[in-house]
């Protein structure tokens, strides 16, 4: 019998908001009140995230990020920051214990990756694992020259000819693994390199031309508009086939909301969090 997930389209919401439901997911999943979820999202408005170990005045340009109106959120999970504009994101929620789970991050970024390249095949994209090849690429991989997320692909995440297509960050807490990132549907470079800091003009412009040889999106690679209902269903019928799961609609109750607010009061909408050394 086909075992049976939750899956959430929450929609645009705020940056505090994403991140506070993500953590409630993992804590109601930790507690067993909850089975496996998938969760896909956006975001209200624009948002760059940096990861947990960053620290925001190195990572970016924070006078710009509120110069464009920008959110600004610290993410739970590791990795490098992430403007997310014109994004599809996802988030899977699943006990580190899961029978189908491997117990190192590698080889789960590896099974929950499957979704993601049965996602991007549904749209007629020839996408592949990525696996560094060479001892520098590996070396690389473990100290990275740049703040940019999509600057190069990590072990297991999604490419296509060549270029990075999508993005993942993990954490492991209460015995669960909270794996989200993005799948940029659109990408606007020059918005971007804006919000990151260099040291000077010309490196900004090096790294603009750097990530277009290195990054691209799904419109990008397809030549026309794609809206997000279709790429929706494209990646929630690839992690159904990827992962060899049912899902459930599912949205959460008035109790659990209240979890995802006082998460979100708490945390993720304040400064000792988002701006923390």
């Amino acid at each position: 019998m086909t075992e049976k997930w939750l899956f959430i389209n929450s929609g645009p919401k705020s940056p505090s908001y994403n991140m506070a439901l993500d953590e409630a997911l993992l804590d109601l999943h930790s507690r067993g009140e909850i089975p496996p979820v998938i969760r896909f999202y956006e975001w209200n408005p624009p948002t760059l995230s940096i990861g947990y170990f960053q620290e925001a005045e190195k990572a970016v340009d924070l006078d710009q990020v509120r110069r464009q109106g920008l959110g600004f959120v610290r993410r739970p999970t590791g990795g490098r920051a992430v403007l997310h504009d014109r994004e599809l994101t996802y988030s899977v929620i699943v006990s580190e214990s899961h029978p189908d789970m491997p117990e190192t991050v590698t080889e789960a970024y590896r099974v929950i990756s499957a979704g993601l390249l049965h996602g991007f095949r549904n749209l007629g994209l020839d996408a592949e694992l990525s696996v560094p090849a060479g001892r520098e690429e590996r070396e690389t991989l473990r100290k990275p020259k740049s703040a940019v997320c999509f600057d190069a692909p990590s072990w297991y995440e999604l490419v296509v000819g060549g270029r990075k297509a999508a993005g993942s960050a993990q954490t492991r807490q209460k015995g669960v693994i909270l794996q989200h990132g993005a799948i940029p549907v659109g990408m606007d470079l020059d918005k971007l390199v804006s919000v990151f800091r260099f040291s000077s003009e010309e490196r900004r412009s090096e790294m603009k031309r750097k990530l277009e040889g290195k990054a691209v999106s799904i419109e990008g690679l397809l030549g026309r508009t794609v809206s997000m209902a279709d790429c929706a269903e494209a990646f929630r019928e690839g992690f159904r086939e990827g992962l060899g799961i049912d899902l459930v609609n599912f949205e959460p109750t008035e109790e659990q909301l209240a979890l995802v607010r006082k998460l979100e009061e708490e945390k993720y909408a304040s400064d000792l969090w988002n701006f923390r050394k």
